[in-house]
């Protein structure tokens, strides 16, 4: 067992972690795991989520919001880049179902996006394997490049 005063300090430096810069669940876990005693950082882990400070589902949509804002990528890798960040695959995938059409929606429009970047340098086939290659959906690229070639 452990002390209030060792539960407080350890607590504290999670938070600094945290407050820092928001982080999952797992990350927490990797950075901690060889410093703090496993049923404490559960502990401190449990009480931070009820007091909001780790959410893992609002983290999963602000990170999905800024790849969105800033890259083209597929469906599948965004969903790579959410489990390399240490997310849950069940949340992961729940967001995913529950946001389908809007995530369906920007895919076809990474493929316009990367259609147009590509289209001066490689034929459309070609452009549709790479597109394949990186996890998009056939569905979506024939919609995407639909009366673009």
């Amino acid at each position: 067992m452990y002390s209030v005063e060792q539960f407080d300090k350890e607590k504290t430096k999670v938070l600094k972690y945290i407050l820092y810069k928001r982080r999952s669940e797992q990350e927490i876990q990797r950075k901690f795991a060889n410093t703090i005693e496993e049923n404490m950082l559960n502990d401190i882990i449990s009480y931070l989520k009820e007091a909001k400070y780790i959410d893992d589902h609002e983290l999963i949509e602000r990170s999905i919001a800024n790849f969105i804002i800033l890259k083209n990528l597929s469906i599948k890798e965004l969903q790579y880049k959410l489990m390399a960040k240490g997310f849950n695959k069940n949340d992961i995938e729940d967001y995913i179902y529950e946001n389908r059409e809007k995530l369906e929606e920007y895919e076809i429009n990474s493929v316009q996006n990367l259609f147009h970047k590509k289209k001066t340098q490689m034929e459309p086939q070609e452009i549709k394997q790479y597109l394949l290659k990186k996890g998009y959906r056939l569905e979506n690229i024939n919609k995407g490049i639909k009366g673009e070639e």
